[in-house]
């Protein structure tokens, strides 16, 4: 499938070829030994989100100070080429970032020592992030390849305030004092998180790479009880099948747990609606989303807690209302849209009968409006037997809600590669 390409990046190509026309029309040629400009396509991303402490203890408020912090990702599409975008859409105040390198993992913190390459700013070692702001990295040569983990190591010599991050990343980040940016041991790194900071993008020089599919959603996109370190969301068992299909094409997860399609949350991001153009349209090489979210929306009114503030009943029409908003988004954008059904949960915390009435009714909506280029059924999938309205007992992480790492792997495979 040709890769889309966006308001932004068409702007970009035309730039290129003007360019390139006046170099032919007065007879001169690039700077010496130049080569082409690169083609720059999303790799691996998460959805960024404002400091929060939730669920499970993190370092986002406190932020950090004299701390460097290294992190693992893994990418999903390859290149020899590679540019970081590091995130302070949330801060407080400006973000220095000290130093920051790219390597090819060891053991834990540990990097391969011959891997680790600086990453610049401008040509500089250090660099200045606004409020609300992003900035990307200078390309620098580093291969990369899919489905093969990446380490990043920024320092932070000053205090940060709270920071922008992910908070659901199901993997480990490391935390040293003091400036090890470019240690390749594991020694000083003595503290572990299980979210990424203020890392938001990973994109690899692509000529001739197929359309990404976005996966986008809630807490059963973000992966919430897949394991630590395993890569077994979905949409990871989603990007090993592509890439054993022989398609150079990114699958790029921009869930958020507990995020909902029409209620903004302090605690679990901008609704889908706010965060569609960042998370979906904005990304360099896109082609598909997939669209799994309401859950959330549903249950949210039968919940009396801060993170879930304020949650009022949501019906069947106001939340396929919100669909057509989105849907209506990606079709000017040039996206296929994918619909996949809201899976069972009864039995979750937040079950009730009236909730169960909505759900039902979104996904007949879904399956049978015909506004969607294609559909998914992941409740049929993940259905028990006896009880469609529950996960079966094989796929369900026990909280009746979100699935197993064998629900995941089940939803990755149902997905028909021929509809993305």
């Amino acid at each position: 499938m040709p890769t889309r390409t966006t308001s932004r990046r068409r702007g970009t190509v035309v730039v290129a070829l003007l360019a390139t026309a006046a170099l032919v029309l007065t007879g001169c040629s690039d700077d010496a030994g130049a080569g082409p400009t690169a083609a720059w396509s999303d790799s691996w991303v998460t959805a960024q989100q404002a400091a929060v402490d939730i669920w499970s203890p993190n370092w986002s408020t406190s932020g950090f100070s004299d701390h460097t912090v290294r992190q693992v990702v893994r990418p999903t599409l390859g290149g020899d080429e590679v540019r970081i975008k590091f995130s302070n859409l949330f801060g407080e105040r400006p973000l220095r970032i000290t130093a920051a390198t790219i390597a090819e993992p060891g053991d834990g913190a540990a990097v391969r020592a011959d891997t680790v390459r600086p990453l610049l700013f401008d040509g500089t070692a250090s660099t200045e992030i606004a409020v609300g702001a992003e900035t990307t990295t200078d390309p620098v040569g580093f291969t990369v390849t899919a489905l093969r983990p990446v380490t990043v190591t920024i320092y932070l010599a000053e205090e940060t305030g709270p920071a922008t991050f992910h908070q659901i990343a199901n993997a480990t980040s490391y935390r040293a004092s003091g400036d090890h940016a470019a240690d390749p041991a594991a020694t000083a790194f003595t503290e572990t998180s299980s979210s990424w900071y203020y890392l938001a993008d990973l994109e690899v020089d692509t000529a001739g790479a197929e359309g990404s599919v976005v996966t986008f959603g809630d807490s059963i996109t973000d992966g919430a009880e897949a394991t630590t370190d395993a890569d077994n969301r979905y949409p990871d068992v989603l990007a090993t099948r592509l890439a054993a299909e022989g398609s150079a094409r990114a699958v790029l997860n921009t869930g958020i747990s507990g995020n909902r399609v029409l209620i903004d949350s302090d605690y679990t991001g901008a609704s889908a609606k706010t965060r569609f153009q960042r998370d979906v349209l904005d990304r360099d090489g896109a082609s598909t989303v997939i669209l799994l979210e309401g859950i959330n929306d549903i249950g949210a009114s039968e919940l009396d807690e801060p993170w879930v503030q304020p949650n009022p009943e949501i019906s069947a029409d106001q939340l396929i209302a919100g669909y057509r908003e989105l849907i209506a988004l990606a079709r000017v954008d040039g996206l296929r849209v994918v619909g996949a059904t809201l899976t069972p949960y009864k039995a979750a915390p937040y079950f009730s009968e009236r909730g169960e009435a909505v759900r039902d009714t979104v996904n007949a909506w879904i399956r049978s409006s015909g506004e969607f280029d294609a559909v998914i059924d992941f409740e049929r999938a993940l259905a028990a037997p006896d009880d469609p309205d529950a996960i079966a007992p094989a796929f369900d992480s026990g909280d009746h809600l979100h699935p197993s790492p064998a629900g995941y792997a089940t939803m990755a495979q149902v997905i028909a590669l021929a509809d993305l």
